[in-house]
């Protein structure tokens, strides 16, 4: 089928929390026709190295810093990206250009101002991101996840709509038929990024071991990094338990339909993925996250009755304990499904669909 001449540009900091809403966008958009380019960062391009959509590497850096000198190489870091950014839209010429927040995003919005291409900004945290914050004046919309963010101020509410969360279409679509009563078994996902892997198969193994005095019957499915697998398997091997570990899984949903309760850190867009596929979760914020978003976000869907919060700080004193109390009564997860169930992104897309379109036929 022939692309639309209609080019799409995606621009989006290098985390997972923002290149994984990004994919989201660019395969919907790709599958209806659209020419996609995603801009992102060296960090962003580890995660998408597989992907059929055209990348674009444009590394920035954050004023954000503390030491004078690290100012200084950012700000350099910035105008070149800029320039790089002035190039690139020149020559590429979208109709319109998405910036999915985070540092690397922030050149290509502005230069896409500069040469008035019109821009949206994407916000799926609770907590106005600083690169979305300085864009906001500049940007013709921006999209929000939930309506409570914090950090928007009321004369830019005119620009602010609710679209919830970009995540795959298939986590849209997915269901789960696990039965949570029929087993004494509790099985636990684990999950988190590079930083979250390496805290968590740290921290957890200790609390699995609580389990097990206290005859928790646990079935354990854990993300971790390459260099943690050999220590990780020896410790679950001598606790006789039964266990599966993974490095990095495209395929997340096999594991969501075999589990019954997720730990996790508190990003928004694994939080999102969760919720949508009516998992349970337990929260753990990391603790360093810009400005604590993650624990605005844990404290948000706790709030929600979506899932539990644990503090990083508090894992040894309340995690087993927690996990205790779920084991025993399973209802407890139970009414955490039925409040999510009142949670649903299915219209995402038709919610973006409809603004590319007001914004392209003006």
């Amino acid at each position: 089928m022939k692309k639309s001449n209609k080019k799409i540009l995606i621009s989006t900091g290098g985390t997972g929390g923002h290149v994984f809403p990004a994919y989201s966008l660019a395969q919907y958009l790709a599958n209806q026709d659209y020419s996609i380019e995603i801009v992102t960062d060296a960090r962003g391009m580890k995660f998408l190295k597989n992907s059929k959509i055209n990348l674009k590497l444009i590394n920035s850096g954050t004023i954000f810093q503390k030491n004078p000198i690290k100012v200084i190489y950012s700000f350099l870091q910035i105008t070149f990206a800029l320039i790089k950014s002035f190039i690139l839209l020149i020559n590429s010429k979208p109709k319109l250009v998405f910036g999915m927040g985070g540092y690397s995003s922030f050149p290509v919005c502005l230069a896409a101002k500069l040469l008035r291409i019109p821009f949206i900004i994407y916000e799926n945290n609770l907590l106005l991101g600083k690169a979305n914050k300085f864009l906001l004046p500049f940007a013709n919309k921006i999209f929000v996840s939930y309506s409570d963010l914090e950090g928007l101020k009321s004369k830019y509410n005119f620009k602010k709509f609710e679209i919830g969360n970009l995540i795959r279409e298939k986590i849209l679509n997915f269901q789960s038929n696990k039965d949570l009563l029929k087993s004494d078994e509790l099985s636990v996902l684990i999950l988190g990024g590079s930083q979250a892997a390496k805290s968590f198969a740290e921290k957890l193994p200790k609390i699995v071991g609580q389990c097990i005095k206290e005859k928790i019957k646990l079935k354990l499915f854990q993300q971790c990094l390459h260099n943690q697998n050999l220590e990780l398997e020896k410790f679950y091997k001598s606790q006789n338990i039964e266990f599966e570990l993974f490095n990095f899984s495209e395929n997340i949903l096999d594991y969501f339909s075999k589990v019954d309760v997720a730990i996790t850190r508190a990003g928004s867009s694994m939080i999102a993925e969760l919720i949508n596929c009516n998992i349970p979760f337990i929260s753990i914020p990391f603790p360093y996250s810009a400005e604590k978003h993650q624990l605005k976000n844990a404290e948000y869907f706790e709030k929600k009755g979506y899932g539990f919060l644990v503090e990083e700080q508090d894992i040894e004193l309340k995690l087993f304990t927690l996990i205790k109390m779920i084991h025993k009564d399973k209802n407890l997860l139970t009414r955490i499904k039925e409040k999510q169930k009142n949670h649903s992104d299915k219209s995402v897309f038709k919610k973006v669909d409809m603004h590319i379109k007001e914004i392209t036929s003006e």
